[in-house]
This record gives structure tokens, sequence and C-alpha cells, in this order.
């Protein structure tokens, strides 16, 4: 019994480190949550508790704000981002793995040198692209440069390197092709790795400012970290509607990732592995 009671004391000092630790992880969440419900006057004040103005500033939001119009468009663009994303790297990630030589090696170690690239560095290029092809002020310019990444390439290689090959000779034995062996072994097999790509490339396709910021001209094809940007771009800032604004702009990511938390701690760790 006293061995029993040591044992847990020694681990009292590991849980209220991680109590403290979560407590100052969730305080900007708590704050910014809290702050949308105030005025401007009482969030530069530091007000801890809930106000009655969230009303108000949600009027003064979507009164000022193409809201609704910036949400769509964040919405349609980390969606067709994340869609396609998962099927190019999944497809380049199995095949670098499965079909596996040199050459390709030599291959993937390009692609990974790649990652080193600033994208400031490509960016005045790939506007002139786009803009020789007619599709500045365009959705899919923001989504074509994103649904390819090494890092997610690499992250299904990874996890394909634990795929049992020996299912796939006794797929094609029985004669599935390989486009049937790969949507109807691969994908349901690897769904955890499918899940942690999505919850990536979702959060990182919500939240890309720079580009958007470049290719996108017009008011009405604004996306959601643009709107933020504006509501902080005045001469005098509303931070209790700003604090709004970053709330509904956080709400997708964080609905994404409670939804896929499991799959994609399974991802990750399946991928280190």
């Amino acid at each position: 019994m006293t061995s029993v009671i040591k044992r847990r004391l020694r681990g009292v000092p590991g849980y209220v480190f991680l109590t403290v630790w979560t407590i100052f992880s969730l305080f900007p969440l708590y704050f910014m949550v809290v702050s949308a419900t105030n005025t401007s006057k009482d969030v530069l004040a530091s007000k801890m508790l809930p106000g009655g103005a969230l009303l108000d500033n949600a009027a003064k939001l979507f009164d000022s704000q193409d809201v609704v119009g910036a949400m769509w468009n964040s919405f349609a663009i980390a969606v067709g981002t994340t869609v396609l994303a998962l099927i190019l790297t999944s497809i380049a990630g199995y095949g670098f793995e499965v079909y596996h030589s040199k050459g390709k090696d030599r291959v993937m170690a390009i692609l990974l040198l790649a990652m080193m690239i600033p994208f400031a560095a490509t960016m005045i290029p790939l506007f002139q692209l786009f803009a020789r092809f007619g599709m500045i002020n365009s959705l899919w310019a923001v989504i074509i440069p994103a649904i390819s990444t090494p890092f997610l390439i690499l992250l299904f290689r990874q996890s394909t390197r634990s795929f049992p090959h020996e299912i796939i000779e006794a797929a094609r034995i029985d004669g599935l092709s390989e486009l049937s062996i790969y949507a109807r072994i691969y994908i349901p097999t690897m769904r955890a790795t499918f899940a942690a790509a999505a919850v990536i490339t979702f959060m990182t396709a919500w939240n890309n400012f720079l580009w958007p910021k470049v290719i996108l001209i017009s008011n009405d094809i604004f996306t959601m970290p643009m709107l933020i940007a504006n509501l902080g771009a005045g001469y005098v800032v509303d931070y209790g509607v700003l604090m709004l604004g970053v709330l509904l702009a956080s709400l997708p990511t964080m609905i994404v990732f409670l939804l896929l938390q499991r799959q994609f701690t399974a991802g990750i760790t399946g991928a280190i592995k």
C-alpha cells in the first residue's frame, strides 16, 4: 500500500506540470472567445470575463465585411486543395515506395531539397505564370500551387513502407488493376495517414495568407485571413470585432482537427515508425 502511494506521489509533479502547461496553452483561446464578447475598450484593458457586446460586434462585423463570402472562398480553397492534394500525393507516395528504384530515390531527394526553397523566391515567377494563363483573381490560382507538396509525398511514402506488399501481390494475382488496388485496398488501409494529411493540408490552405493576397485582387474573392488583415489595418481598430472575426476564422480548423484528432495522431506516428 505504501509503495502504491509513493508511486502516485512521484507522478504528482508531472501532472502538475501538464496541468499548468494546458492552462497556458488554452489561455489564448479563452481570451479570444472572451474578447469577442467585449468592447474594444474592454479588450485593451485585458478584461478576462465575458461581456455583453457580442451581438454589437457581430452586427459591426457583418455590416463592414462580407464574412459569408470570405468563409465560402476559404472553404472552397481549403476543401479543393485537400481533396486534390490527398489524391496526388498519396498516388506519388504509393508509387515511390511500391515501385521502388534508385532513380526514384534521387527524384525524392530533389523534392526534399525543394522544401528548402522559400516561397518568396518562387512567388514572382509563379505570379507571372498564372498571369500568362489568365488565372489571376481565380481560386484555382490559389489551389493549384498547393496540391502537391514534398512533405505530404514523404508522409505517404513513409507510411506505405509499413503497408503489407504481399496484399498487393495477391491482388495482382487475383486480377485487380493497379487503380483498383489503390482505391479498394490501399486507401481503406491507410485511412489514418489520409486523415493526418487532410488535417495538415486543410489547416495550411485555410490559413494561407501571402499567396492569396498576391493573386486575388477583387474584394469579392477575399479569404478569411485577408478579411482579418483588413479588420486590423484601419486607423481605428475595433478589437472586439477583430477578435470575433478571428474566432470565426478559427472555428473550421478547430472542428476539423477535433473530428480527426485520433486518426491524425495514428497517421503521424505510423509515418514516423
